[in-house]
């Protein structure tokens, strides 16, 4: 990319990763309304059966994300990529050929969660990770907002065309079109023309690398408030998830088509906030957005214990543009300040810190759902979910109205 250009509309390369991650994430909010729909109406999931198909999707930022940083800054990303995205079209793939088969168990979905979970933790520390060499650092907030507007709009069209294909071809049919976008993915990744180099071995052991990426991390004090916030806000959104799909569809009796109508508001809310994200931050600050977005948003997320539809409907959508808004310019900045060699090691790190809190929160979830009910479940998610911005009025954050972006090689405490 030229010195000084940030528009992306013409650049190989980005366009390839948008048009793959765009099609991968389509099938994907496909794929997250089809297994949870198919366990609990097909197979007849519990709440904490849900809890757990919620924990196992996620688990592998607890258990590998850290490990996968590490050995990604040791690599070329985009081949990892292109594996990610096989390997998961192979994994959901057998879901609906089981399914046919009539040998599909809540056990299979447990186990294709998991692994699944696996490949997109390298796929997504990889792509957060080789962004910043794809579009130059001037370019990270235009690619990000080109980036999280389509994933938005993916969340919006997924779930109601998910719906929809639920009852017109059946669950496991809906999952087939979830495998087949990850290699869809694969192709394009593949048709990218820029040539990565290999990173430079530092000679060190892996747990050495880990731990420093840990520290970068924690012991920047920007970076420690963001990942706080987003940890917290993560894991009582997994708690909301584990048994959104099960309070629309058992306790407010609506069919498949309208639950993926009522899931597909955020997607459609959070696609505005990637496309007014770049006028809040040019108008008010990259600081300010990152603190007050979803200060101003959470607390719509009540709307969802209203036992309305509707209600449940606007009150997602509020807390999904405040999560957008949040999300462009938090991985902005800390795509902008670490430096390269750090990058993959920085994003797993955050990834583990952040990511780590969901499968902990569909746990949480499943649990407070089989003990106190899916309402009252709701309601912890709402107020747990209003109180993660406080970590950032704490910290210095609260007094910025920009990010610093100079001090990429620094690791302040």
């Amino acid at each position: 990319m030229a010195p000084g250009r940030t528009t992306l509309w013409r650049h190989h390369d980005f366009l390839k990763l948008w048009a793959g991650e765009t099609v991968s994430h389509v099938g994907t909010m496909v794929g997250q309304l089809a297994v949870p729909l198919l366990a609990a109406t097909a197979l007849g999931a519990t709440p904490w059966e849900m809890g757990l198909l919620t924990a196992a999707s996620t688990a592998a930022f607890l258990l590998v994300g850290l490990h996968a940083g590490a050995l990604l800054d040791r690599v070329r990303r985009r081949p990892v990529m292109i594996a990610a995205d096989l390997v998961r079209f192979a994994l959901f793939g057998s879901v609906p050929l089981a399914w046919w088969l009539g040998l599909l168990s809540f056990g299979q979905l447990l186990v294709v969660s998991l692994l699944a979970g696996v490949a997109t933790v390298f796929f997504d520390v990889a792509y957060q990770s080789v962004l910043p060499s794809v579009v130059g650092r001037e370019g990270l907030v235009e690619g990000n907002t080109k980036l999280e507007s389509t994933r938005a709009a993916a969340a919006a069209a997924g779930p109601a065309m998910g719906g929809g294909l639920v009852q017109l071809v059946g669950a496991a049919g809906a999952v087939l079109l979830d495998a087949v976008s990850f290699l869809v993915s694969a192709a394009a990744l593949a048709r990218m023309r820029g040539r990565e180099e290999v990173p430079e071995r530092s000679g060190r052991s892996l747990r050495a690398e880990i731990g420093e990426g840990l520290r970068y991390v924690l012991g920047h004090r920007l970076l420690r408030a963001i990942t706080a916030c987003t940890g917290t806000a993560n894991l009582f959104a997994a708690t909301l998830m584990s048994v959104q799909v099960l309070y629309l569809a058992i306790e407010l009796e609506l069919p498949a088509a309208a639950v993926g109508l009522v899931l597909s508001a955020a997607g459609v809310a959070g696609a505005a906030g990637a496309v007014t994200a770049g006028w809040w931050i040019r108008r008010f600050g990259q600081g300010r957005v990152v603190v007050g977005a979803l200060l101003v948003t959470g607390p719509f997320l009540l709307l969802v214990t209203t036992g309305s539809p509707v209600w449940f409907a606007v009150g997602l959508a509020a807390e999904s543009y405040g999560a957008v808004l949040y999300n462009v310019a938090q991985v902005s900045f800390r795509q902008s300040i670490c430096p390269d060699r750090l990058l993959g090691r920085m994003n797993a790190s955050i990834r583990f810190l952040v990511w780590g809190t969901i499968p902990l929160g569909g746990l949480l979830g499943g649990a407070l759902g089989e003990l106190l009910g899916l309402r009252a479940t709701l309601l912890v998610a709402a107020v747990g979910t209003m109180l993660a911005p406080l970590w950032l009025l704490l910290s210095p954050l609260r007094r910025l109205r920009d990010l610093p972006t100079a001090d990429r090689a620094a690791t302040p405490s």
